[in-house]
Formats: structure tokens, sequence, C-alpha cells
């Protein structure tokens, strides 16, 4: 069948309107559908008339026949033109013919499309790409320029068409595949839906199969997943929501939003609440709402409409013209200005792009004044409403939920578009009743907001006042359960019974007994109204052994010799755990020493040696080092590590003692992490991954970066890459990394993971088994890369062996990817995957000992993710703390040494240290393998 350039331009608006039209059906009424057509129509013969103006009627040809060559043809515009080649065919606004500028040089051809909208789309430069697509088959030759004469002052656009070649081409070949097909495509409702002369067929199409496109925040990538797990209706959406309780990190981030929670909603005619949304309006409500013209950026009526008690104000400011919209700006602040307190409430963001385009153009008010506040703080209800309130409506648009509500306009046909139309023809006629119908609209759509505002308002004190709800409302995370004022009271007993069989619910309640008789805790005797003393358990640690230490001999404070010792004496208890080879036993040591009293200072000074610890029980560096040997390899919570050290070795220690003793580390290892990096920095290659972590709440992401012997961790806010690049900033060798765009701008050679591609094509391979095309690129790669992995499994990561295979991803380039043209997704999407990586896909082949995998740095990320799903959350000013410690961890893990040992041993670089294995010997025994016992 032939695909035209009138089916062509209702593919790019749905596919189901290029059926339709194909089939010759007619469709239904639509105002607005109707009058675009004749705007193209009118803006056509008028941009045709003066383009046959500028061109002597010699040189010009209108509606030549099909039949005539353009080729041979002598004119220089040709008007009305109709172009067939092959199975295409388009019918030319006009084409230019320009000379050659040479002997020897051919003429140039230029097609020219009208346009009358005053911002261009791309599906307008897609349609211009079309015929000079036609055009260039005709001719035989490649035509790749064309204009588009567009907008009330018929500007003139240039468009390099070469660039969407190739989108022309996928569009036609699947124009074509829908064109033979005998039934329609699957019915999907999209935005054009409201310009489009079939939209009532395919609405009643749609509510009869219930189809899930009649959601309208649903995308087209989330429909095929729901589709994919057999999920068709809206009906059968709705069964799958389950409500989650959230987890308390997450308590004060935005709920995301459900599509089946709104499908419930819809099949149970219920508003469905989330969240803890609050609609506060402290002082005057002001309901905005704003009429314009999107393609001139013009807004010619403003509509207020204010609430004081009982009694309602309405205002339209009216704008003839553009110059007149600075007026009807003024005019509004000077509402404003005369109102206590306003609050501006508006529905959607095209009145917050209106306020913020009228600073712009005209200047804000004056700071602190009543109009700058009420712009700065205006109140969205869309953005209350999302994710937060859901309506049993198919939209969250003002018209849905303002109807559902019970509100009505007086024009049921009347919508955002339709006021385009009537605007566009009252500038045309000056008709009153069009001026009168706008006004009425848009005072009725200021009336909606205030109808949609007064119920979020009353859902909140609902919720406030009764948490159980009405029928028609549900709050989520809070059942309706329906009771009398009895069965409520009985319900908070038992409540209260259950509670008390918690196993912590005596140690968690303040008692307070009284003295008296036994079994009496009336007020009686003299001490009646006393409290029991509570029994705490003070561990008293036996030193092992005693250390006299020297006294100070000046004062610390002020310098000056101290001659004699004070009869007073400084001790101190600190515990400590010794490693042998045969274990760890506890060791408890009391310092004692005199103190000295400086008469000029005043004060007492204790040694030096006990001043040191400080104040309090103190441990020593075994210890410390064992408990974040504990926190940083095992994972252990702090509360555990004091749990296991009163447990094993009967040491007391706090949590805040625990968490003290990774910070203590981790500012003794600073130097040890900086020759860490600079060894990584000097390696021929290097890995780098990233996983995102919750700081209190907040995502962020923790990068590593490791040479398969030492490690290093970074934390950042963002998933960007400055931080990257400043630490590579020279880096000559190669770095290994996934797919991640971000690495790309690294000015380094690099190799892209080729377990994360084939991975990737293997699941996309189980998504799409009967994709015959991409199933065929599949074989593709595996012909390529199996014959390269037994290489490596045989030689290794050699040159030698691997350069061989060089000409074999050449041919795999030329007859997979260079000049195939895929028609499926997932195959452009490896087609340009491939060709983006091309030469970072294959470092491996061109070098030695480059590993074609990015498993080294996920085996070192591997233990923040495990740690991620014990913690939950990190905290913010111990995570770098944490992260220098593991870094160290991970590199004695990859170099085979104990960190235990390398933190008892106080060195300072992993790859210098030695580990000493006393007691321990390598023996090898040789198995002999029994035969078979001999028959008989």
């Amino acid at each position: 069948m032939t695909i035209t350039s009138h089916l062509f331009e209702a593919y790019l608006k749905c596919p189901t309107k290029c059926w339709l039209r194909s089939r010759g059906e007619a469709g239904g009424s639509n105002a607005y559908a109707d009058w675009v057509r004749t705007q193209e129509e009118s803006y056509h013969s008028e941009g045709i008339k003066c383009l046959l103006e500028a061109v002597p009627h010699s040189e010009r040809v209108i509606a030549p026949p099909a039949t005539d060559n353009p080729k041979t043809a002598k004119w220089r515009l040709a008007v009305g033109l109709l172009v067939q080649a092959q199975n295409l065919e388009s019918h030319l606004h006009a084409v230019e013919r320009l000379p050659s500028e040479g002997r020897g040089n051919l003429a140039q051809f230029m097609a020219i499309r009208f346009a009358f909208t005053n911002k261009l789309t791309k599906d307008d430069k897609l349609l211009l790409a079309f015929d000079v697509r036609v055009l260039s088959e005709l001719l035989g030759r490649e035509v790749s320029l064309g204009r588009i004469i567009h907008g009330d002052d018929h500007a003139t656009l240039k468009v390099k068409t070469s660039t969407l070649r190739s989108g022309v081409r996928t569009r036609t070949e699947k124009i074509a595949a829908l064109l033979s097909s005998p039934s329609p495509p699957d019915l999907i409702l999209n935005r054009h839906c409201a310009e489009c002369e079939f939209r009532a067929r395919c609405r009643q199409k749609a509510m009869e199969k219930d189809d899930l496109s009649l959601l309208a925040n649903m995308t087209e990538k989330e429909r095929k997943k729901f589709r994919s797990k057999g999920i068709f209706t809206v009906t059968q959406l709705s069964f799958t929501f389950r409500p989650r309780r959230r987890r308390r990190r997450l308590r004060d981030k935005r709920e995301k939003y459900h599509h089946s929670l709104k499908a419930l909603a819809i099949r149970e005619q219920r508003i469905h609440v989330v969240g803890s949304q609050e609609l506060k309006i402290e002082g005057t409500p002001v309901y905005l709402d704003v009429e314009g013209l999107p393609d001139r950026d013009f807004y010619y009526l403003i509509g207020v409409r204010i609430r004081n008690g009982d009694s309602v104000v309405q205002h339209s400011l009216w704008a003839d013209s553009a110059d007149e919209e600075k007026r009807i700006w003024t005019d509004f602040l000077g509402v404003l200005s005369g109102i206590e307190n306003p609050v501006l409430v508006h529905y959607g963001s095209y009145e917050t792009t209106f306020l913020k385009r009228m600073h712009e153009r005209y200047g804000e008010p004056p700071d602190g004044s009543g109009p700058a506040k009420a712009i700065h703080s205006a109140v969205n209800l869309l953005s209350l409403i999302f994710a937060q309130v859901y309506f049993p409506t198919f939209s969250n648009g003002l018209k849905d939920i303002a109807g559902h509500l019970g509100f009505q306009w007086t024009d049921s046909a009347a919508s955002g578009m339709q006021t385009i139309r009537w605007r566009h023809q009252w500038a045309a006629s000056r008709a009153p009743s069009l001026k009168q119908s706008l006004l009425i609209y848009n005072a009725q759509d200021c009336e909606a907001v205030e109808v949609v505002a007064s119920k979020l308002v009353e859902l909140h004190l609902e919720k406030v006042t009764s948490p159980q709800g009405r029928q028609e409302i549900d709050f989520l995370g809070r059942p309706r359960q329906q009771t009398s004022e009895k069965g409520a009271e009985v319900h908070r007993a038992f409540d209260a019974i259950v509670k008390g069989a918690h196993a912590t619910y005596q140690e968690r309640r303040i008692i307070i007994k009284r003295y008296g008789r036994a079994g009496d805790a009336s007020e009686c005797g003299p001490q009646a109204g006393r409290p029991v003393l509570v029994r705490r358990w003070v561990y008293n640690l036996k030193p092992n052994r005693t250390v006299k230490v020297r006294r100070r001999l000046k004062c610390p404070r002020c310098g000056r010799p101290q001659p004699r010792p004070n009869r007073r004496m400084a001790s101190l208890l600190v515990t400590d755990l010794k490693f042998t080879a045969q274990g760890v036993k506890r060791v408890v040591t009391k310092y004692v020493g005199p103190k000295i009293n400086c008469s000029r200072c005043k004060d007492y000074f204790n040694p030096r040696a006990i001043a040191e610890f400080g104040r309090g029980r103190k441990y020593g560096e075994g210890f410390m080092a064992w408990a974040v040997h504990q926190r940083v390899v095992y994972r252990l919570p702090y509360r555990t590590i004091a749990q296991a050290a009163l447990e094993m070795f009967n040491i007391h220690v706090g949590i805040t003692s625990t968490g003290a003793f990774v910070e203590y580390f981790a500012q003794r290892h600073l130097k040890t992490e900086a020759r860490l990096l600079e060894g990584i920095l000097e390696s021929t290659f290097l890995h780098v991954d990233e996983t995102q972590i919750s700081i209190q709440g907040i995502n962020q992401y923790v990068w590593v970066f490791t040479d398969g012997q030492r490690v290093v961790f970074r934390i950042t806010e963002t998933r960007e890459c400055d931080m990257v690049h400043e630490m590579l900033a020279g880096y000559n060798g190669i770095l290994v990394t996934d797919f991640y765009g971000g690495y790309d701008a690294v000015k380094c050679r690099q190799q892209k993971c080729l377990v994360h591609l084939i991975r990737d094509i293997n699941d996309d391979l189980w998504r799409e088994p009967f994709n015959g095309e991409f199933e065929a690129f599949t074989l593709g790669v595996r012909d390529l890369f199996q014959p390269i992995f037994e290489d490596l499994q045989r030689y290794g990561s050699k040159k030698r062996h691997l350069s061989k295979h060089g000409h074999h991803v050449d041919r795999f380039y030329r007859e997979h990817i260079d000049k195939k043209d895929y028609k499926s997704e997932v195959g452009t999407k490896y087609q340009k995957r491939f060709k983006r990586y091309r030469e970072s896909l294959f470092t491996f082949l061109r070098d030695d000992s480059i590993p074609w995998n990015n498993n080294m740095a996920e085996r070192a990320i591997r233990h923040i993710a495990v740690q991620r799903k014990i913690s939950g959350a990190f905290g913010k000013r111990t995570i770098p703390q944490y992260l220098r410690l593991l870094g160290v961890a991970q590199s004695c893990r990859f170099q085979e040494k104990s960190f235990l040992k390398f933190l008892l041993s106080g060195k300072g670089d992993v790859n210098e240290y030695v580990e000493r294995r006393r007691g321990c010997r390598v023996e090898i025994f040789r198995r002999r393998i029994p035969c078979a016992p001999e028959a008989g």
C-alpha cells in the first residue's frame, strides 16, 4: 500500500489514526480538529500566493503533471507538485529549483512546507524530511535541505534533513508493516486524542476494553511493563495494590505515584489519601486561572476569584492584543495590593510559568509587599494532589476532579484547546459572544479551583478529627473500621491488654512504688511516697598489674618547674586485649602516679602517661582494634559489639565509645589511604564503580577505586562524575568501568565491562524470545565472543594470543552494526551501544593483562551493598571515616593480609606490611585413588 504524506503525518500523532485513515474511515466531529484543518489550508493558500508573487510567470508552474520529470524541468518554482517513488507518495507544498553553480554541476532542489503555528515541533521537521526523501528517490540523488515557512510573520527555517533521514526510514518501515496488517494496532490513548477526529470512537473502545491507556499519567514504558506481567485492564491493575509500611527514614520523603492505587480508587469509587497532605490558607484565598496562546507566549485573560467570608468577587482582566499584556499584569498586581494577606491558589504548572514569565518581562513587585509574598508562596493544588490524593478519575485534570466533586461547566465541551480556537476566531471577527464564552469559561475554572481547594481542606480536617473516614474516603495506613462508641471503648481496652503482653513492656514502664504494709502500695507510714531505689550493676575490674608512672617535672600550662611532688595520687584503669599465638585474653592495667600542684596556675595536673588517656575508663589499642575489626569486617552494629565485649571479655563499653574507636583509627590512617590512592594512580589499570546509599534518609553515592591490590572509597552527594574526573586527571593507564555515561568523559583509555554487556543482552533475549531479528544479532555476538573467551581461558590475557581476534571484531561490525538497519527497539539500542563503545569494548585485545570485566570493583563495593541492607542508613559524620577504614580492610583482603593484625602492628602502609604467620605450617597430602575391585 502506498504511504502518503497524509498517512505519515497521522502516524506521527498516533498509529491507530494512521490505520483508520488508510482504511478510509470517517472521523467524528471535533471542532478543534476542523478549525486546525481550516487554518492550515488558509495559511497554505496565503503562503503560496506570496511565493508566486516573487517569481515571474515564465519560471513557475502550478500542479505540474506527475509524468513530468523534475530533472529536465526549466521552472524555478513548482507549487502543488505530486511526487511518487516506489511505495511513497507526497503532495509537496512547493519545490524550489536552484540553478547549477557551474558546468558539470547538477541543479539543486529544495522542498518547502507551510505551518501556521509560531512554534515548530519535531513532527513538522519530520514531515519535511519525508517530502525530501520522496523527492530524493524520484531524482535518484540526495536532497539534503528544506524550508519551513511558519507563523504570523512567515518566518523561514532551513532544515538539514540529512540528520532526520534515519528517523524517516524507520517510521516508513513501521507504517508499511502497520498498513499490511488486516487488524488495527493496539489502541493507546495519548495527548493527541483531544485534537483528533477519532476521539469519541477510540475513547469508547478503550472504555469497553478497560484499557490501561485510560490512565493518563501512565507512560508507554510502564504500560509495557504491566502487560509483560499479564495486566491489561484497569480493573486487573487495581487488584495489585498492596499498602506497604514506609521505613522511618523515608517518612519525610515524598511518596511515589502508584498507578495501582489510582485504579483501585476508580474501581471502588473512593478517594484514597496517602501521606500527610495539608493545605493551609492563612489569609484571604485568591483563586487564579490564566488563558493564553501557547505558540505565541501571549496571555490575554487573567481570572481572579476572591473569597472573603461569604462574599465572592470575580475579576476578569482582558487584553485585546499583546501590547495590553503589561496592562492586565499591572491590574492584577493592583488587585492583589487591595487584599489583606492574599494567598494565591491555582491548579497546574501553566500559572506557575505565567508568574515566572511576567516577572522576567515586566519586573517583580517590591520586596515585602503583599503581591510579592503572594506570588512567591503561590499554592499549586496539583502538586498537593499528585501521589497523595487519588480521586476516582482517569486523570488528575481540573475538569475530571472538579467534575467528580459535582461541579459543572456551562459548556460541557469547553477545554483549553477550545479556548485557543475561540480566541483566534474572536481576533478575526471581534464577536462579543466569543469573548463572553471565554470570560464565562475562565470564571468557572476559577470556581472549579475553589471547589478542589475546599475538598483538600476538608480531607485534612477529616483526617485529623475522624481518622477512620467516611464510606467514600480511605486514608492509607488507617483502614476504615466501623464501630459504635461502646465498641470503640472495648477495642481500646483490648489493645491495652495486648500491648501489655510485649516482652519489654515492664522494662519500659515507669513505676514508683510506695512503702507500706506487705503487698500494699497505699500511702501509709511516715515514709509514704518515698520511691524505691533501683539497683544498678557496676563492673569492677581487678587489675592484672600495676604500673607506676613518673610525675611531671614542670607545669604543662605555664611551664614552671615543679621540684616536689604532691601527696595526691592519680590512677587509671586501662582495659586491653592481648593477642597471642594461642588466642586472646583480657589485660587490665592500673597506672598510678603522683600529681603536681602549680602554685601559679592554682591547679593539679596528672602525670603525662595518665593524661594522654584522658578521663574515665579507658581502653587499649588492642581492644579498640578488635572493636573496629568487628565493625568494619564483620559489619556488626555498635550495640552488638558492646554486647559481645561484655559477654566474651566482661568489658563494659558504651555505644558512643565504639564509634570513637572508628574515628581514632580513621584519623590514624589518613596517610595510609593517601599511599593506597597513590599506588592506584600509578597502576596500569584501575577499576571504578559506584553504588547508592542513604545518609540519614538522603540518597548519596559511594565510589570505589581499585587496581586489584589497593582499594579507596569516596562519597558524593550526587552521581555526577566531577570527583572522578578530578581524581583521575593526568592518569595514563586504562580505566575499567561499566556503561554509565559519566565515565565516558574521563580523558584516558577505557575498557568497558563485557559482563554487563552480555548480561543485558541475555536478559533482553529472555524478554523477547520470538524477536527473530534480535536473536540473529545475539548469535553474531556469541560467535564473536566465544572464541575470544576460549583463548582467555587457555592462554590468559596475553596480547600475542588475543590480537588475532581484531579482524573478527571488524567483520562483526561490518555484518551486524555498520550496514544493518534494525527495526526493533532492542536491536537499535544495542546497535547504538556497540557503535558508541567500539574502541573501549576491545581494549583488552590490544594490551597485556587488561581485565575484560569490572568484577574487581564490584567485589570491593559489595561490602557496602551488604552493609546497606543491614544498617539501612549511615551517619553523615561517621561515613567518611568508615569508608577510609573499609578501603584499608579491603586492601588487606585483596593482598591476603589480616586487617586486625595490620591495625595491631601500628604500620602505616599496607603494601610494606608483612604478616608473620606464627604456629602455621603447610602440609601436602598425597591421596591415593582406590581402584575398582575386580569382578569375582
